[in-house]
């Protein structure tokens, strides 16, 4: 039978019910997740770059272009990541482990699916900006599958662009769409979690304890 991710020795650092930490046995000392290297969290983005210059070298026009669009997605980014990490930096301090294992945590039911359809629908900013927050999600005990909950409906179900889409396409095609995306989005969560060895799932915890 296959260990539950919540049990103690998947989770690293788990909250119980009582507010004890688990995930390590007693009376030893909780594995730290290792952390990488500089260059191992930044080998990309160098690649990229070099990728870059050398198109530059080689087709200055293309390169050129490149360039500029680099740096207005840059600045796009600059414009959305920080207000976002400052949130995030009150709900580490602010909300405890505890409580976000008790709403939507591993035994939060549909309480937590309904947090995570709500934080994924009121959020603003692209994509890129849910990762963080899934982040920090996992490192305060959420379930895997409110997270994946979470990150679909940050995709697909905002309100903001619900509203422009029905003023668009009608609110017929939009309630349609969204009941289809939001039934759609929990049975892909709670497959993704349900597939998912417990290899992966330790690995995906891991990742959410080094980079937040």
């Amino acid at each position: 039978m296959k260990k539950h991710i919540n049990s103690p020795e998947l989770v690293p650092a788990s909250v119980s019910s009582t507010g004890q930490q688990i995930g390590t046995t007693p009376g030893a000392t909780p594995r730290q997740p290792e952390r990488k290297s500089l260059w191992q969290r930044y080998r990309l983005f160098a690649l990229m770059l070099a990728i870059n210059l050398i198109l530059l070298i080689v087709l200055p026009e293309t390169g050129v272009r490149s360039f500029e669009l680099t740096g207005r997605n840059l600045l796009e980014m600059l414009s959305v990541l920080p207000p976002i990490f400052i949130l995030l930096g009150l709900l580490d301090v602010w909300v405890k482990r505890e409580t976000m294992v008790k709403y939507m945590g591993e035994h939060a039911g549909w309480i937590g699916v309904v947090i995570a359809y709500l934080l994924g629908s009121v959020a603003a900013g692209p994509l890129y900006a849910a990762f963080p927050v899934a982040g920090v999600l996992l490192r305060k005990g959420s379930r895997l599958s409110n997270v994946f909950i979470m990150l679909g409906a940050w995709s697909t179900t905002k309100i903001p662009l619900l509203l422009f889409e029905a003023s668009a396409m009608g609110i017929k095609f939009t309630l349609l769409r969204l009941v289809l995306n939001v039934g759609g989005i929990a049975v892909i969560a709670f497959l993704s979690e349900r597939f998912l060895s417990d290899a992966q799932k330790r690995e995906i915890y891991s990742r959410a304890e080094t980079h937040t």
